[in-house]
């Protein structure tokens, strides 16, 4: 067991590194004890620093959705991790200034009807609380040097959340089969990756389902008019200035942004 005094510290690092844009060394190799709990110990010192900055949470999502990657990483569920406000891109440009080694991958976000709260919530609990499903472009940027991290790192890390683009094509979860909805994710007119939703845990509501059971081990829920990022349909690409990407989702419309070195 960790102290508090080191989790705030590990999290003002983590915190200084995404605002710096420097890479630091992963976390477990000065302190190799530490585990996946300490990591969310972490994580949420880390929120709550953001929190006092004057962010708000913009949507809750879920990491290592896809069961190879649970599999290479030998963990029995995914991880979760926020979205602040301040990571929301509406304009569709990406300043790579602001953002360390970002990759970019293909997701289904859910939007709630209604609050979900654990244990026992399956996905069509899920399905029949969400009032509407998005298309959401979300990029990665672990603060971590050459992405090198162990489940703890990548946890404390708040799931190498960095930014995201919503897509602008809303539907009602009865009106597509979730798991059958295919994507393309594509860079400056190159095909990148493709997918469909069963990538994740074989329906991306099971995801969002598993993380209001994972709230609920703390006492917390989901509540209606949440978003959930349920996680990656495709790989994580790597981002470079001048890209341009665009993803296009069965039923769900597209998304098109470009990566420029700052908004000017």
């Amino acid at each position: 067991m960790q102290s508090e005094l080191l989790y705030k510290r590990l999290a003002q690092k983590l915190v200084d590194a995404e605002l710096n844009r420097e890479e630091v060394v992963k976390l477990t190799a000065e302190y190799p004890e530490l585990t996946v709990e300490d990591g969310y110990r972490i994580q949420s010192e880390l929120v709550s620093l953001k929190l006092e900055q004057g962010h708000r949470i913009f949507a809750s999502k879920m990491g290592l959705t896809s069961l190879a990657k649970m599999k290479q990483m030998n963990v029995h569920e995914p991880i979760r991790g926020y979205i602040f406000d301040y990571m929301n891109i509406e304009d569709g440009i990406l300043p790579i200034n602001e953002l360390i080694h970002p990759k970019v991958e293909a997701e289904i976000a859910f939007v709630l009807s209604e609050d979900l709260e654990g244990p026992g919530i399956n996905e069509a609990h899920v399905l029949t609380s969400t009032d509407y499903v998005v298309p959401a472009l979300e990029i990665i940027d672990s603060r971590y040097a050459q992405f090198q991290f162990t489940l703890p790192d990548v946890i404390a890390d708040n799931a190498s959340s960095s930014r995201v683009f919503i897509g602008s094509t809303w539907r009602k979860p009865d009106e597509l089969e979730l798991d059958l909805v295919g994507v393309t994710l594509s860079i400056n007119g190159e095909l990148k990756d493709l997918g469909a939703g069963a990538a994740v845990l074989g329906h991306p509501a099971h995801s969002v389902a598993m993380l209001a059971n994972m709230l609920a081990r703390e006492g917390r829920k989901l509540h209606k008019g949440d978003l959930i990022l349920s996680g990656g349909i495709t790989g994580s690409h790597q981002l470079r200035e001048g890209d341009v990407v665009s993803a296009k989702w069965g039923g769900l419309g597209s998304i098109e942004f470009v990566v420029k070195k700052d908004r000017q």
